[in-house]
């Protein structure tokens, strides 16, 4: 069965892991292409029926049935169309599974009528290399017939010293996609899920003139498990510098890095002026993070001596953010949530403003040290500091990230010159 049909939008994935999978279901439900075709790069199982199985199934999310229908007793209509070809009719939508190549110039995407690539191997980050990489780019997309690829991770540049090629962008739906310019940019970065959550966080906070003073930032992510740790204990690679990532995902709270504060200067450039620092502890559950952000402002006090920045100010300015410019994707929350409250929800994040709060305090500088740096005074000064600790839930599989990237791939095709 040929998928390259005139006037029909097929959709490229490369990469049937948690993100591809996932990807998948998502475009199911939006009903925005007419067909689908999924890279796999390799067998898989027996034969059709493991496919199908693989496909409709998940641990996490539960049954194809129950995650477009919930339970309204409708069942999503699967059948094999074409077992030599791979191609499984799924809830009225053709898809094409594809099991030859893994390296993206030898993925004919020409020939089966795809020019919206989603590369969700995680192998693929780096723009900078040609199309023609023995082990293969983002380029080789391009090359192999695509007009547009996204990595659903942020970028990785394998030389530091190199800058984003023109070509080359990063975006978070909701947040930086309008800079997106169809002639310019062909290879996407739609960032990581905790970038994600992040920029629809601090963006409220720079859009108001009283916090966008921000002195200090940091976050930390109380970050669900992922495909890259290990299930039981394992002896470290070599040269590896993290060794707590190869200890047992089952039963331990592990610290480790995340590169978000860099991926969000990327997001928001004007956070690079602040030097925001970021981290994450992975704890053993299957999704579902939380970020922990913590800010400190210049602040101005009211008439009656109070700081203007308080909790209720903070958390009156998520409301209207999403009742405004972020509706549906950041939502405000009064509840005292836990993490399985969260799993599914289609929320880039959602504050929990039931544990927001702030203090304010005064950095003060004496006359003496005024004069040290240029000012000349004899007076001591004391300026009005406030500390703000913000929460924030992300579903960081499906319900955060593979929804934003669906929106921006939708964006992105609408836009196709």
């Amino acid at each position: 069965m040929n998928m390259n049909l005139p006037n029909k939008r097929i959709l490229g994935i490369n990469g049937i892991g948690r993100i591809g999978k996932l990807t998948l279901w998502n475009h199911l439900n939006l009903k925005h292409y007419d067909g689908i075709v999924i890279n796999a790069g390799r067998e898989i199982g027996k034969n059709i029926d493991d496919i199908v199985q693989y496909l409709t199934t998940d641990s996490t999310y539960g049954t194809l049935d129950r995650f477009l229908y919930g339970y309204s007793g409708k069942s999503c209509d699967v059948k094999v169309l074409d077992q030599s070809d791979c191609i499984i009719l799924m809830d009225g939508i053709p898809v094409t599974v594809l099991k030859k190549a893994r390296n993206p110039r030898e993925i004919d995407w020409a020939k089966v009528g795809v020019r919206v690539v989603v590369d969700c191997t995680g192998k693929f980050l780096d723009p900078t290399l040609p199309a023609d990489y023995p082990k293969g780019s983002l380029r080789g997309h391009l090359e192999a017939g695509a007009e547009k690829v996204i990595a659903s991770a942020p970028f990785k540049l394998s030389n530091s010293s190199q800058k984003l090629p023109d070509d080359s962008t990063m975006l978070v739906y909701g947040v930086n996609h309008f800079t997106y310019v169809p002639m310019k940019h062909h290879i996407l970065s739609a960032a990581s899920c905790t970038t994600t959550g992040l920029s629809h966080m601090v963006k409220p906070l720079l859009d108001t003139e009283e916090t966008s003073m921000i002195i200090t930032a940091s976050m930390t992510t109380v970050h669900a498990a992922t495909n890259n740790q290990n299930i039981l204990d394992s002896p470290p690679g070599a040269g590896s510098k993290d060794l707590r990532r190869n200890r047992s995902v089952f039963n331990n709270i592990i610290p480790t890095s995340t590169g978000a504060a860099i991926a969000l200067e990327e997001i928001l450039p004007e956070i690079k002026r602040v030097g925001f620092m970021a981290d994450s502890i992975r704890v053993p559950t299957s999704t579902v993070s939380l970020i922990s952000l913590n800010l400190t402002f210049r602040t101005k006090l009211s008439d009656n001596g109070d700081p203007i920045i308080n909790r209720v100010f903070i958390n009156d300015l998520y409301r209207k953010a999403a009742a405004g410019a972020q509706k549906g994707l950041l939502i405000y929350s009064d509840e005292q949530n836990v993490s399985t409250d969260l799993m599914g929800r289609e929320a880039a994040i959602v504050i929990e403003g039931h544990d927001n709060h702030t203090r304010t305090g005064f950095l003060s500088l004496d006359a003496g040290t005024l004069r040290n740096y240029g000012i000349e005074t004899t007076q001591d000064l004391n300026l009005p500091v406030t500390h703000a600790k913000i929460f924030g839930w992300y579903d960081n599989e499906f319900g955060c990230y593979v929804n934003c990237l669906g929106k921006l791939t939708k964006y992105i095709d609408k836009n196709l010159i």
